[in-house]
Formats: structure tokens, C-alpha cells, sequence
């Protein structure tokens, strides 16, 4: 079987490439853009760039902000409905994963039958939507150039992970200035959710050559920049170098996929409204040491691509350092310690294993898992 790049058309990065990208949407036949963003990114003027640039080119745009952290179902479906009562033709998300994720799953069922809870789970989605440029504001869940969607079924509280090449953007975009002054929280968790996303794309059932180099390009920068990024909000380059890392992060899961981090990090997210990078941090240091324990010599170029040295250590030694290092970085940045930090009780863990191991990302895991496995592991995150 062969190996699948997937890739949006065209990818901007840097100062002035909110710009570049309207340049490239007045070329195309649309009228009428649904901006899908969250009230925050609007009150802070994040998008002030962005509409004066949509004014210049003569597109005209209805403003959905009523995107928030997790986004449901219920949310998608008055996103489709104000699409289509606006008479909108394309789609910009500006915003994290949250605004992105819904403008990619309100793109969908704009162009396809059905309710978005039959989309659950990996290749699905039968139509390409409208044209579709998605502007990142954090560094990052990449997914302004995936092929996933999270979106949160509230009445059965789980995470829907939605695969799709169909739902990857026309454009992504990546301007470090929208990311200036991003809180110090938010920059770690989404941070360390990248890193979570460049070692489980190396370590994963589908790691692939053209992956591999990206992921731990991704790991080092990850581990160089993102306590700059963490520590001064307004370091321009540390925030460029952040949003490279995490696009390298998303080329290598994209294609490669994901594990039992993402699998059991989605649970939490879905019952208890917790962010997801933090969920992601949180889980890392514990199912990397599981999966390790049998394949600890991937965990070597781990350690290494995080500023570790193994050249006197055997394999088994160098995964210890690659897991001690990524609990370091953790705890560097600020990331709570466990769950029970976050007020979440053990009680919680039972209603989450079965739905870890039916979550589509489990399948990349390089080690299986039982349920008694993810029990011991969700314990020890507490």
C-alpha cells in the first residue's frame, strides 16, 4: 500500500500572509465569506486585519463568532444554517483548533447529506466544500492544514474525531503577529499539544520517511522555543518559530497519524470541558513510557531531537530520557501535574476507557492496549 501526503494547495507563513491569502481569494468566483471565529479573537482585534483587507479586495462577509473551546455538534448545525441563510459562498476560520475544526465540519455539511454525527470517524465525507482559507492564531493543533476535525457530540459526551482528506483547506495560513501576545497558558498547552502530535506521528503504525524528518525537526524546535514563546509573549521570532513546528508537526500526523495520546486525551475534553492541549500534556510523559517498553529505540532519536544526549545510554536508557524530558518541558511551561489538578475525580475514568479504545485515533498506537492498560494509565495522570 502506498504512502499519502496530504497537503492544503497553498500554505502562507509569516508577517503579511493574512494578506497573501485575500490576494489569493479575490481570484477566486466568491462573493460572500462565512468567517467562523470566537468572541475573544474579535474583542482582542485580531480579525481587524483580516476585514480590512476583505473590504479592500470587495469580498463581503458575515461574522459567526459564536464558536467555543470544544466545539459541539449543536454549534456546527447554526453554522450550517447561518451559511446558507447569508447566502455565503467560501469559508475563513480564524482562530486555534476550536474555530477551525467547526468551520471544517460546518464546510461539510454545507456540501453533504445527513447530520455531522454520521461523520464520526475516517473517510466519510463524500463532497469538497466551498473554497476554504483557515488563518491559525495559536502554534498549535496544525489544524489549519489537517484532514481531522474534533467536534464534541454533546448528548453522548464523547469526542467525534472526523478524517478526511475532503476537509483539508485551500489555504493555510500561519502569520506569527496574530499570535503575539497569545496568553502564556494557552501557548503552552497548544505547544505541548504539538509536541504531543510530533511524537506520536514518529512513533506511530504509520510513520512513514517523508514524516519521520518533519517530526523531529518539529520535536527540536518544539523544545528550544516554546518556553521563549511561554516566557515572552511578544517575541516575534520565537512565535514564527512556533508556528513552523507545529505546521511540521501537522505534515507528519496528517499522514502518518496519531495514538493513545490523542485517544484518551479526547475523553476528558469531551465529559469534563478541559482544553485539549492540556489533556494531550498531561497524558505524553505516562503512554510514552508504555509504548516504550517495547519499542524504546524510537524514543532514542526522541530524547536526542529534544537537546538530549545519548551516546552512552542503550536504547531502554535513552526512552527514560526522552520521557524525563518531556516532563521537564511540562513542567517548564506550566502545564498542571495531573487531572485531579484540574478537579476531576477518579470516578470519571470508567465512563472513559471504552470510548479511548474506540476512538479512530487509537489505531496508529505502536503498542495495544487492554482496558485495564488504560485504566492504569489514566490513574497514573491523576
Amino acid at each position: 500500500m502506498s504512502f499519502a501526503l496530504n497537503m492544503p494547495r497553498l500554505s502562507l507563513a509569516g508577517p503579511g500572509a493574512v494578506a497573501d491569502a485575500v490576494a489569493h481569494l479575490k481570484q477566486q468566483p466568491v462573493k460572500k465569506a462565512l468567517i467562523v471565529t470566537d468572541k475573544t479573537l474579535m474583542e482582542l482585534g485580531v480579525l481587524n486585519g483580516l476585514l480590512a483587507e476583505l473590504d479592500k479586495a470587495g469580498v463581503s462577509s458575515y461574522l459567526f463568532d459564536g464558536v467555543t473551546p470544544n466545539p459541539t455538534a449543536n454549534l456546527v448545525r447554526k453554522g450550517v444554517e447561518i451559511y446558507q441563510r447569508e447566502g455565503c459562498d467560501c469559508f475563513i476560520a480564524v482562530g486555534g483548533g476550536s474555530p477551525v475544526d467547526a468551520a471544517k465540519a460546518i464546510r461539510i455539511m454545507a456540501s453533504n447529506d445527513g447530520d455531522i454525527c454520521d461523520y464520526n470517524g475516517i473517510g466519510k465525507v463524500q463532497n469538497h466544500g466551498a473554497y476554504f482559507i483557515a488563518i491559525n492564531t495559536t502554534a498549535g493543533t496544525a489544524a489549519e492544514m489537517t484532514s481531522n476535525s474534533v467536534i464534541t457530540d454533546e448528548d453522548n459526551k464523547v469526542k467525534m474525531v472526523i478524517i478526511d482528506p475532503k476537509q483539508i483547506p485551500d489555504i493555510a495560513v500561519n502569520d506569527p503577529e496574530l499570535m503575539v501576545g497569545l496568553p502564556a497558558s494557552v501557548t503552552a498547552a497548544t505547544g505541548m499539544d504539538a509536541l504531543t502530535h510530533a511524537i506520536e506521528a514518529y512513533v506511530t503504525v504509520g510513520a512513514y520517511t517523508l514524516t519521520d524528518h518533519s517530526a523531529l525537526e518539529s520535536i527540536r524546535i518544539i523544545s528550544q522555543w516554546l518556553p521563549v514563546a511561554v516566557e515572552q509573549g511578544e517575541n516575534l521570532l520565537a512565535r514564527e518559530k512556533m508556528a513552523c513546528a507545529q505546521f511540521l508537526a501537522g505534515m507528519a500526523f496528517n499522514s502518518a497519524g496519531l495514538g493513545l495520546v490523542h485517544a484518551m486525551a479526547h475523553q476528558p475534553g469531551a465529559t469534563h470541558d478541559l482544553p485539549h492541549g492540556v489533556c494531550n500534556a498531561i497524558l505524553l510523559p505516562h503512554i510514552c513510557a508504555f509504548n516504550a517498553a517495547e519499542y524504546p529505540e524510537k524514543f532514542r532519536a526522541v530524547a536526542e531531537a529534544m537537546g538530549g544526549d545519548t551516546s552512552r545510554l542503550n536504547d531502554v536508557q535513552a526512552a527514560e530520557l526522552a520521557v524525563s524530558l518531556i516532563q521537564k518541558l511540562s513542567v517548564q511551561v506550566g502545564i498542571p501535574s495531573g487531572f485531579a489538578e484540574l478537579g476531576v475525580g477518579e470516578d470519571a475514568i470508567e465512563c472513559w476507557i471504552e470510548k479511548a479504545l474506540n476512538d479512530p485515533c487509537y489505531g496508529g498506537n505502536p503498542r495495544a492496549a487492554s482496558a485495564e492498560n488504560v485504566r492504569e494509565l489514566y490513574l497514573q495522570a491523576f
